[in-house]
């Protein structure tokens, strides 16, 4: 009797374990159903760094909506950096109280109110790049706060992480945010050094792929101890990643210059294209209040816009290259093209694009045309003056600028 009552006692302390242990059982998938575009907003780091506050914040989401970006679809408003304040006795984090007095959650409802989404940025480490309360060992207790305020995305950064495996680190902010079961995009900011597009597709919903971005085209930032990149060279370090990225799952080349007056009208051009052309997040870094027409012309151009959106949401790759000019071409749902020529060089580029002579082939996606038996109509998606009247049956002669971009949308012919 007693060797019965100890094995019943024994199978309870079992199941209970057993049950206590699925209790514990975390999700480390992110939320399902987000980004299935790349996302579109607004950053502030690339402008305004630590300078920060609530009433610049309304004023970028105004400024979203009366410029035309809402209307063109950016959604996204994110604070990145230094919006923090201390952690109390319960070690839940809190907004810096003099820059957003306010607090978090009216600042959301007042982004929701304009049809717009909140984001906001913390990191995996200890501190935060700029010397911030950072999320390590409080994952689960900011979640639950992000959730709380009403938070849509989060910017996960990288700084004072020693010991961590980024893996592990983003799946357990991952788990949190699952935890506290309300939707939020995670863009993994892990600058691509432990190969995140190997292991983030089923935990983020981008990652960064590089370090951070410096606003020029065709330069390098050394910062001794580490180096930011120039528009071109961030492009030349998305070779090789295209396979990884699709709806839900983005490669994701840094926030945007455009408008930041370090580049030309034509190198804001070059550089929104390419961004478009490789599907990565569109997420503007410059002061939404007081851009020129030009650059708000460059950030609400809805054709390149829509190349970017395309719902097949395949990276687009460079077909072929020389003496700075290079061709680009990316695959369309209902069988579109855009094909981009992007001239990198110091003088202005000719362009003689036979299309008899060129069959493109997309390996990974498992797409291809024939110009010799399809016929396409051609829209210059740059070129205002443009008729939509040329087509494939004729080579495309024309002249690109220096450090400027070309980029066609071929339809096929009805």
């Amino acid at each position: 009797m007693k060797k019965l009552i100890y094995s019943l006692f024994a199978l309870s302390l079992s199941l209970g374990a057993m049950a206590q242990g699925d209790n514990y059982v975390q999700d480390y998938t992110k939320f399902q159903g987000l980004a299935l575009t790349p996302p579109m907003g607004w950053n502030s780091w690339n402008k305004f760094a630590c300078n920060v506050d609530e009433n610049m914040v309304r004023q970028m989401a105004d400024a979203m909506v009366s410029t035309g970006m809402k209307d063109a679809g950016y959604t996204y408003i994110n604070i990145d950096d230094c919006w923090h304040g201390d952690r109390d006795a319960k070690g839940f984090i809190h907004p810096d109280a003099k820059r957003f007095p306010s607090g978090m959650k009216a600042l959301a409802d007042y982004v929701h109110s304009k049809g717009l989404k909140l984001g906001i940025y913390s990191d995996a480490g200890s501190q935060t790049c700029g010397g911030r309360p950072g999320s390590r060992g409080y994952e689960f207790q900011d979640a639950l706060t992000y959730a709380e305020w009403g938070i849509d995305y989060l910017k996960y950064d990288w700084c004072n992480t020693e010991g961590l495996k980024a893996e592990g680190a983003y799946k357990t902010i991952t788990a949190a945010l699952k935890k506290a079961g309300h939707p939020i995009v995670l863009s993994i900011c892990e600058w691509g050094t432990d190969k995140p597009w190997d292991w983030g597709q089923n935990v983020g919903h981008l990652w960064r792929t590089t370090g951070d971005i410096y606003n020029c085209f065709d330069c390098i930032k050394d910062h001794g101890t580490w180096k930011a990149w120039g528009v071109m060279q961030i492009l030349d370090k998305q070779e090789g990643l295209r396979q990884f990225a699709g709806p839900g799952h983005w490669n994701d080349p840094d926030m945007l210059e455009v408008g930041n007056g370090a580049l030309t009208p034509g190198e804001d051009r070059a550089h929104f294209t390419m961004w478009a052309m490789i599907a990565a997040p569109l997420i503007a870094g410059n002061d939404l209040r007081s851009m020129s027409k030009e650059t708000v012309e460059v950030l609400t151009n809805k054709e390149v816009i829509a190349i970017n959106q395309d719902k097949l949401g395949v990276q687009g790759f460079k077909l072929n290259g020389a003496d700075g000019l290079e061709t680009w071409v990316k695959p369309l749902a209902n069988g579109d093209w855009a094909i981009a020529f992007l001239n990198r060089s110091d003088k202005a580029q000719k362009i003689n694009f036979d299309w008899a002579k060129q069959n493109i082939k997309d390996d990974i996606a498992k797409l291809e045309t024939s110009f010799s038996t399809t016929t396409y109509t051609i829209k210059n998606v740059w070129d205002k003056k443009d008729k939509g009247a040329a087509t494939t049956k004729k080579a495309f002669v024309g002249e690109v600028a220096s450090h400027d971009v070309i980029v066609l949308r071929l339809t096929k012919k009805k």
